[in-house]
């Protein structure tokens, strides 16, 4: 009886070991990854991720608050294995709920400059997107320079922007903070509110067409929107109108041009960590960089990576090597002043 219940341990210790061992092969064929990125050219991303690697991707798409607060209601039991969002704010957000972990990970150092991945290693950037002054050159002779510049009274009237409400908003004035001091930064925003030329409204892309419709002269944008509308036909952004609207990087004397930064972590609780460190190394491989600036118009985040001729043509530049993990931090003090001086 005792020999015959000592075998029985052993072959079901066996079974169950057996058991544990087909899940985790299964589990090194997978990939769960959470996404606020919405466009359908990432899709050569995984794809070709996939057939390098033989790893299954798994996606659930959102906007990033929502994906961060459907992690934190998993909690451990999340099957989350990356979150991939745009902007620097909602990466540090993310860190801050406690949904993602630090890693390591010698490729993503060498391969990632330090001011653009979290100090702790929770978070890295891929890919980046410079928010630059665009404007009317029939209407506009000299503009402005520098982000101080927009708050000149010489440009009463002149200026379309964006809601507050805007992560690209909120991430702009929080690095105007980081740079320049709070006091400075709420002088800078009421400025630029009284240098509206109407009421803060739409994307992007509709900052663009105010130049086209001559609701405004001067307009803030991030760069592949722009981008976007040479390399294809955009609503509202015929090729004769681009060929009017000129821009400027500004701050190239000063602090450089303000970045906005899409980029991902490995969650808190990923059944499958190893996948996602590779899918995050994946990513900042040469041919994923090239992919980012061909496919989306996005500016790579690793250096010297070759650029898509519609990046291109907006040019190089030199981007403000601010911490953008401190500059994320002041995304609430960027809020409380937006709503202090009135710029809805």
């Amino acid at each position: 009886m005792s020999r015959f219940l000592t075998i029985l341990t052993v072959s079901t210790t066996a079974t169950a070991l057996v058991a544990l061992a087909s899940v985790a092969i299964a589990a090194e064929g997978e990939l769960n990854l959470y996404s606020s990125r919405h466009y359908d050219t990432d899709e050569r991303l995984y794809s070709e991720f996939t057939d390098a690697t033989g790893i299954t991707i798994n996606r659930i798409e959102g906007k990033g608050d929502e994906l961060i607060a459907r992690m934190e209601a998993e909690g451990a039991n999340s099957p989350a294995d990356i979150l991939l969002t745009v902007d620097t704010s909602r990466l540090e957000r993310a860190k801050n709920a406690g949904v993602l972990q630090s890693i390591n990970s010698d490729v993503l150092e060498v391969r990632i400059p330090a001011g653009l991945q979290d100090n702790d290693n929770q978070w890295f950037g891929f890919s980046q997107r410079a928010r630059i002054i665009f404007y009317d050159k029939a209407d506009v002779t000299n503009p402005p320079q520098t982000y101080v510049d927009l708050a000149d009274p010489a440009f009463k009237g002149m200026i379309c922007h964006r809601s507050s409400s805007n992560v690209y908003s909120q991430t702009l004035l929080a690095s105007i903070i980081e740079n320049h001091g709070a006091e400075a930064a709420k002088a800078w925003a009421v400025g630029v509110v009284n240098n509206f030329a109407r009421d803060q409204q739409g994307g992007d892309t509709d900052q663009l067409r105010g130049l086209v419709s001559g609701e405004c002269d001067i307009s803030i944008s991030n760069t592949y929107y722009f981008a976007r509308a040479i390399r294809k036909d955009v609503k509202g952004l015929p090729a004769d109108a681009l060929a009017n609207i000129g821009w400027v990087f500004p701050a190239q004397n000063a602090e450089g041009a303000h970045m906005n930064l899409s980029g991902g972590g490995v969650a808190a609780n990923a059944p499958n960590k190893n996948n996602a460190i590779k899918f995050m190394e994946y990513l900042a491989s040469d041919q994923a960089q090239q992919y980012f600036s061909a496919g989306n118009d996005e500016y790579p985040a690793v250096p010297g990576v070759a650029l898509s001729p519609s990046v291109a043509t907006l040019g190089l530049f030199r981007p403000d090597s601010v911490d953008l993990s401190a500059v994320a931090k002041n995304v609430s003090m960027a809020q409380q002043i937006f709503n202090e001086v009135g710029w809805r």
